[in-house]
Order: C-alpha cells, then sequence, then structure tokens
C-alpha cells in the first residue's frame, strides 16, 4: 500500500489536516487555516458526529435552572432536576418544594424550606462555570449559517452546525432540529430571542437536546404553552411564558420566570 493509500483511509479530519499542512507549506497559510478550522467544525472527532464541539457546562451542568437574580413562579410547576440561584438571597428563590424532583440550593437560610440547601461554594462555581459556557458559546468564530432567515426560523429544518444572528431570533412555527445523537448545534443571537405561542422545537434523526445550545445576549421568552428544546445560555431574562413546557438547561445571568411549567433536564 503506498503512502497516499494509507492516509485515503484516514478519518476526514485526518486527511483534511494533512492538506492544510501539505498547503502551508506551499504558501498558502490562510487556506491552510481556513480548512482545518472547517475540518474541526464539520467533523468534531471527539464527538464522531457533525457541528461544531460541544460547549462545557462543567459545574453548570448540574442544575437544570440557575440564576443570579431569583427564579419566580406562578404555582404550580415542575422541575426535574437540580435548580438554584446566586448570589441574591434564597428568598429570591420562589419555587416550592414539591415543586423540584431534585436538590435546591441557595446561598443563606431563606430558601424555601423543608428542602433547601444552603450551600454557596457549590453556587458559586456553578454560576462562574454558566458564565464560562455563555462566553464560549458567544465567541465560536466562522459559523456554517449567518443570519439564516432574516432571524426567523419556523417552519424551517436545521442541521447540526453554528448559526449566528446579528439580531434578534423569532421561532413563529414549529421548527425542527434534525441530527444524529452526537451531533451539535449552536445558536448565536446577538439579540432576543422570541418563540412563539404554541410553537415547538422538535428534534429528529436522534439528535439529543443535551447537544443544542442557544447563546442570547437579549431577554428569551418562551411563549404560552410553546415547546423547547436545548441549553439556554442567557445572558439576561429567561422567561417561560404560561403552560409551556422544555427539555432544558435554564441559564439566565439575571432571573428565570416561570408560570406552571415543566422543565425537565435533558438526558445525558
Amino acid at each position: 500500500m503506498t503512502k497516499f493509500e494509507r492516509y485515503s483511509h484516514a478519518q476526514p479530519w485526518v486527511m483534511a489536516s494533512l492538506l492544510a499542512a501539505m498547503l502551508a507549506a506551499c504558501g498558502g497559510g490562510e487556506i491552510a487555516t481556513a480548512e482545518a478550522s472547517k475540518a474541526q467544525r464539520l467533523s468534531s472527532p471527539g464527538m464522531g458526529g457533525a457541528g461544531p464541539a460541544p460547549v462545557n457546562l462543567r459545574s453548570a451542568g448540574t442544575f437544570t435552572i440557575l440564576s443570579k437574580t431569583g427564579i419566580t413562579d406562578v404555582y404550580a410547576s415542575a422541575i426535574t432536576g437540580d435548580v438554584g440561584t446566586s448570589p441574591i438571597t434564597g428568598a429570591a428563590l420562589l419555587l416550592s418544594c414539591g415543586e423540584v424532583t431534585g436538590r435546591v440550593f441557595v446561598v443563606d437560610a431563606a430558601g424555601p424550606l423543608p428542602c433547601a440547601i444552603n450551600d454557596a461554594t457549590t453556587l458559586t462555581a456553578a454560576v462562574l462555570d454558566m458564565q464560562t459556557a455563555y462566553l464560549d458559546a458567544e465567541g465560536r468564530v466562522s459559523p456554517d449559517f449567518t443570519e439564516l432567515g432574516a432571524g426567523e426560523v419556523g417552519g424551517l429544518t436545521l442541521k447540526p452546525g453554528l448559526y449566528k444572528w446579528g439580531t434578534g431570533l423569532m421561532i413563529t412555527t414549529d421548527v425542527t432540529l434534525s441530527g444524529g445523537p452526537n451531533d451539535v448545534w449552536i445558536f448565536q443571537v446577538a439579540g432576543t430571542f422570541d418563540q412563539a405561542n404554541g410553537a415547538r422545537v422538535t428534534l429528529a434523526g436522534g439528535a439529543l437536546a443535551k447537544n443544542i445550545f442557544w447563546q442570547v445576549a437579549g431577554a428569551a421568552t418562551i411563549g404560552t404553552t410553546a415547546h423547547f428544546e436545548g441549553v439556554m445560555l442567557g445572558k439576561t431574562l429567561v422567561a417561560m411564558n404560561t403552560g409551556a413546557s422544555a427539555n432544558s438547561r435554564l441559564y439566565a445571568q439575571t432571573a428565570v420566570t416561570l408560570q406552571m411549567n415543566a422543565v425537565t433536564q435533558p438526558a445525558q
């Protein structure tokens, strides 16, 4: 077998890296860098799927809902997984113990009784990791899709990749994310996120919510009776309207507001 034949049986990302090295040796440094970056985004050899590398949530990944300035609630919501808020007092976490199937973390003795766990150390680390995850998602470069649908993706089927919008994003009708269980989606939204009443984010082909990351700089709103999938990395408010549901992690650097919602942490 010749050297070329041996290389031809390598994984696509290996071939792309070899090509990039050869181009660089011939003076095509910029082309080589672009090809290597594209190969890394599309092959993701560590994940074995298409799209960018996933966002590492670190210790924040143990929480279903995490916020800095509080969690409000219109009874009754049903949250599966851990919840927490920091650095604000536990008095700003308004879920009752019976609404949470998981642990409730607060920074002082003012949280809901009898379930609240006073653990400022765990919460401080998780909030810092939440911020790091947001910056990771925000900082990804070389998007595969830019300004898709002029900020309206309702009715579309979206394949794995890095998506970027310089303004807001709307989902006015159902949207489908189609891909395999190792594929990754990252949505960079510079403005607000608005999912219309009754609209659904639907997964197809084995896609998993844990591999879907929505980085939203403005307020994020999930409409009445709508259904959301994926990890919401919010710079400000994350609001769920009446009866909305989510297979999701909701992370807000201000508040999370709930109104008779069901939120379940994505399967790992």
